[in-house]
């Protein structure tokens, strides 16, 4: 089951980024732009998390935190608060208000994704997985290996989240920039031309067996999938 994330963020140009970068980690996303539409989104449909920005129009962040604790179906929904306010009474009385965990702007998308992850893992195990099964291809994030009916493969780091990153995605089609962005990160410089290389050391490594077909397909001019009959 996808997590489905609310996140209540006012600022446009952080909300998109929220938005852009959660979808890419393979999570379901809806924004709010104040504290009433969070609330009427909440009460529509149950979130698995929320995102959820300290100081919003109409209605605080604080409160509708605390709203949501007061309602029976969203009393235990796992809430992560942003704020730029950093100071220790603030980050308790958000905790005390019902607050899950708590990240001060500005902040790295890197540190809240493993907050997300931290605290779906802790309080809802189940939206947390960490081992992925796709056809014949098992992965244990927590262990860091992959197998392939039932023989353990051998990957580099960068070949590892390679094949997590299109695992997660199968049958979706990625351009070389999109697996750049998403592996290796948007603030580093790497050739194009590096995913080929690492493409094919994943090939190399997963079809070590000839009579194995191959689970990443190319797409001419497109760029690579994983296959879902893999």
């Amino acid at each position: 089951m996808i997590p489905f994330i609310l996140v209540v963020e006012d600022e446009d140009a952080l909300s998109t980024l929220l938005q852009y970068n959660l979808d890419k980690e393979g999570y379901e996303v809806v924004v709010a732009a104040d504290g009433e539409e969070a609330l009427t989104l909440a009460s529509e449909r149950l979130p698995d998390l929320i995102v959820l920005d300290w100081m919003l129009p109409k209605v605080s962040g604080i409160e509708v935190c605390r709203r949501l604790r007061q309602r029976t179906e969203s009393r235990n929904v796992p809430i992560i608060m942003l704020t730029a306010r950093g100071e220790e009474s603030d980050r308790i009385r958000g905790l005390d208000t019902g607050a899950d965990d708590y990240v001060v702007k500005p902040f790295a998308m890197s540190e809240l994704s493993a907050r997300i992850r931290a605290v779906l893992r802790r309080i809802r195990p189940g939206l947390a997985e960490d081992r992925i099964a796709i056809g014949d291809l098992v992965m244990d994030r927590v262990a860091h290996r992959v197998k392939r009916q039932g023989q353990e493969i051998h990957l580099g780091p960068t070949e590892f989240r390679l094949l997590d990153y299109l695992m997660q995605h199968p049958g979706r089609v990625f351009s070389r920039e999109q697996l750049l962005d998403a592996v290796w990160g948007s603030d580093v410089y790497v050739e194009a031309r590096t995913v080929d290389v690492h493409i094919g050391r994943l090939r190399k490594a997963l079809n070590r067996d000839d009579a194995l077909e191959d689970p990443i397909r190319t797409v001419r001019s497109a760029g690579y999938s994983l296959d879902m009959n893999a």
